[in-house]
């Protein structure tokens, strides 16, 4: 099984591109959202660790935004409590695709969270600056402080790119990423 993942920076188009492909996407924001809506063991958790904030079950999305505002340690007490468990969803997800020719890693702190190691090819999603903004600004949950927020935590993009094995340019037209992703299964099926 070839395992590839994506990176770039937020709101390049990381899971548009990955839902290309065609093949099974284990994407970890969806899995985030699941967890905030269904285990209460992950919700008991946050609320000790950021009790002024997390106030209800499911875990509302505006109460992490507010903590996370708030001061910059309460992302990392989120990201020790929730990336433990997406990393079991994930290694559950590769068991149960373990027959597939392909999969694909949507995940956004891949790098940070050296969960790269699970992929064995890593693609790199680049698109112009003023094209994510207007990309981003069209999310019904856009808050330019909480995005500031998780950039600092990232690995900069510059990086991403030099460690990656391609690049898809993606001027969010279909036909930019379509080519993109067919060059890479044309390689990786050679």
């Amino acid at each position: 099984m070839i395992k590839i993942g994506i990176l770039g920076d937020i709101g390049s188009g990381k899971s548009y591109v990955a839902k290309k492909f065609g093949f099974p996407v284990f994407n970890a924001d969806n899995e985030v959202r699941k967890i905030y809506n269904k285990d209460k063991k992950c919700f008991t958790k946050l609320s000790k660790a950021i009790p002024k904030y997390i106030l209800s079950f499911p875990i509302n999305k505006k109460e992490i935004a507010k903590s996370i505002l708030s001061n910059q340690k309460n992302l990392k007490k989120i990201i020790n409590i929730v990336h433990p468990l997406v990393k079991l969803k994930m290694n559950k997800y590769i068991s149960k695709n373990k027959k597939k020719k392909l999969i694909i890693f949507d995940i956004p702190l891949l790098l940070e969270n050296k969960i790269e190691k699970k992929a064995n090819i890593l693609v790199f999603v680049e698109a112009k600056k003023e094209e994510i903004i207007k990309n981003l600004k069209k999310r019904k949950n856009y808050n330019s402080q909480i995005l500031k927020k998780f950039k600092k935590i990232q690995f900069s993009v510059s990086y991403k790119k030099k460690v990656s094995h391609y690049i898809i340019k993606n001027e969010f037209t279909k036909k930019s990423v379509i080519i993109g992703v067919n060059k890479i299964l044309k390689k990786i099926n050679k």
